[in-house]
């Protein structure tokens, strides 16, 4: 039979998407479900990144996300107390997320453990002290810090998002975050250092914290310009950080790994 000029009589079936089903909506009901979970949270870790309240114009452009979109979701997280909309027509953090941040403290015991070791850092001479944990895939997250008494300092500053593969507390994190190597460790497996990888002035150094189950809870590290990580200056720094991080790790209920 003749590719052209040939026509059926038979009528086709109808095609499957023309078909009714009851269940054809759901997947795309969830799919829109999650993304708007995803965008909500994003609209919340932009406010409490910004370091001051934010517009709608400016919230669109940190998000890249239509105002419409926005005003829909803002709604939602202003009536559940997650933002607050203020009279001079600004957004930021509502009170929900200090109970938030009140919970995790409660459950985890981070600030009252570890902010006193990183007083005790700064206080034995070290560079600047901090807490870092994973955020997602790509960043980490400063939860604490404090600034050393040397007169000049690096720019790292609670709540910032820093690259999670760039720098001493990221490679803490993406090394030791599954599990523990499985040959014995010794000083060497847990001392990380970063030397103009994040930023090219300055240098750190991070040594992992572990809560109970040997679970990596977050890095201890120090860092500042990168002027003064001399030899000896980072062999002494070091041997502080892993001090630091096995009372973090004690005092949370953890077990330091080396004997």
């Amino acid at each position: 039979m003749s590719k052209t000029g040939c026509h059926s009589t038979i009528q086709p079936n109808p095609p499957i998407a023309a078909m009714p089903s009851t269940h054809s909506s759901e997947p795309s009901e969830k799919n829109d479900g999650v993304a708007a979970v995803d965008r909500a949270l994003h609209i919340a870790t932009a406010l409490a990144n910004a370091s001051t309240a934010l517009t709608l114009t400016e919230l669109s452009h940190v998000t890249k996300m239509y105002k419409s979109t926005l005003l829909r979701l803002l709604s939602s997280l202003e009536r559940a107390g997650l933002v607050t909309h203020r009279t001079d027509k600004r957004y930021t953090l509502g009170p929900l997320a200090f109970v938030f941040g009140r919970s995790f403290e409660q459950a985890h015991g981070l600030q009252g453990a570890i902010q006193p070791i990183l007083q005790w850092l700064v206080d034995q001479g070290t560079e600047s002290p901090s807490f870092h944990v994973r955020h997602d895939q790509d960043r980490r997250l400063c939860l604490m810090r404090i600034d050393s008494k040397h007169s000049t300092l690096d720019r790292v500053r609670p709540g910032d998002l820093l690259p999670l593969h760039r720098g001493a507390a990221g490679k803490v994190i993406t090394t030791l975050g599954s599990n523990l190597p499985p040959h014995p460790l010794t000083a060497a497996d847990l001392a990380f250092t970063s030397f103009g990888e994040r930023d090219p002035l300055c240098g750190a150094i991070a040594a992992p914290v572990f809560g109970p189950s040997a679970s990596l809870l977050g890095a201890i590290s120090v860092s500042g310009p990168l002027e003064r990580f001399s030899e000896l200056a980072v062999e002494r720094m070091k041997a502080l950080v892993l001090t630091a991080a096995q009372k973090a790790t004690q005092s949370l209920g953890g077990q330091w790994p080396l004997a």
